[in-house]
């Protein structure tokens, strides 16, 4: 079908699947806003495949869409070609389910699917902190552990784990993660100290242009980011918990040919 008669809208659907809620909004993909409110539907118990592909095609039914409108989902795990790899937030019956093929099935619309930090970085490059920069941005998400995600000239490099890089014995993100700045009571200087080794392990493996730091504790930029001293750029991310979303939805809308 040509694109030009039937894509005037704009529009494509973006989903954040995550352990306790699964949220969904459709999106403008001319400014990267929601076009309308954002839906959640706490995850089912057991988070079966199953469970949650009808969850996903009941967000999609709140909303009146056209056909044509493709759907993005963040998943929280590795994604190899629409295939789930290791899984550690919901049920371990995901591992080895073609997740743009269950969901199809269950909604009859194009799917793409993508790790939850890439979707993140993905929506960070085309419409947040790091729009229009040229080589390299790495997308760094503190939180629980420390998502990734790599993008070289507007096209990602998926599934990076560059959290579970080991530095000076430990496994990094158990080190510098937001989460042991809580476990281990650590000042901003003291977790800062942490984040400066292991950016400058990053930067040595991958010199990016621009590293942008997202996850909840990118609200306290002001704490940390001044403190770390690094060749790149270190910014602090701009759309927050919408980036999965909005990243999703911008990788749907180029996997059906959209944009």
């Amino acid at each position: 079908m040509s694109k030009h008669s039937h894509h005037h809208h704009g529009l494509a659907f973006g989903i954040d699947v995550g352990g306790s809620g699964i949220k969904g909004a459709p999106v403008d993909l001319a400014t990267g806003e929601f076009a309308q409110e954002r839906h959640r539907i706490p995850t089912p118990q057991p988070s079966t495949p199953e469970a949650v592909a009808k969850v996903i095609a009941e967000l999609v039914d709140e909303y009146d869409l056209p056909h044509d409108v493709p759907i993005g989902v963040a998943f929280p795990g590795p994604i190899h070609h629409g295939v789930i790899g290791f899984i550690a937030n919901l049920d371990k019956s995901w591992k080895g389910v073609d997740l743009p093929a269950l969901i199809k099935k269950e909604t009859g619309r194009h799917v793409v699917a993508v790790n939850d930090a890439d979707a993140a970085g993905i929506g960070e490059v085309r419409y947040g902190a790091a729009k229009d920069t040229k080589g390299v941005v790495l997308l760094a998400t503190l939180g629980t552990g420390i998502g990734s995600a790599l993008v070289v000239d507007g096209i990602l490099v998926p599934n990076t784990e560059l959290g579970h890089l080991e530095i000076d014995g430990f496994d990094a993100e158990s080190r510098a993660a937001e989460s042991a700045r809580g476990r281990e009571d650590l000042s901003w200087e003291e977790w800062a100290a942490r984040l400066q080794r292991y950016f400058e392990v990053v930067e040595m493996l991958f010199s990016p242009d621009l590293i942008v730091v997202g996850g909840g504790i990118s609200k306290h930029h002001e704490n940390f980011l001044p403190l770390l001293h690094l060749k790149a750029p270190i910014i602090p991310a701009e759309l927050r918990n919408a980036a999965g979303i909005v990243g999703a939805a911008a990788l749907a809308a180029e996997g059906a040919g959209l944009a």
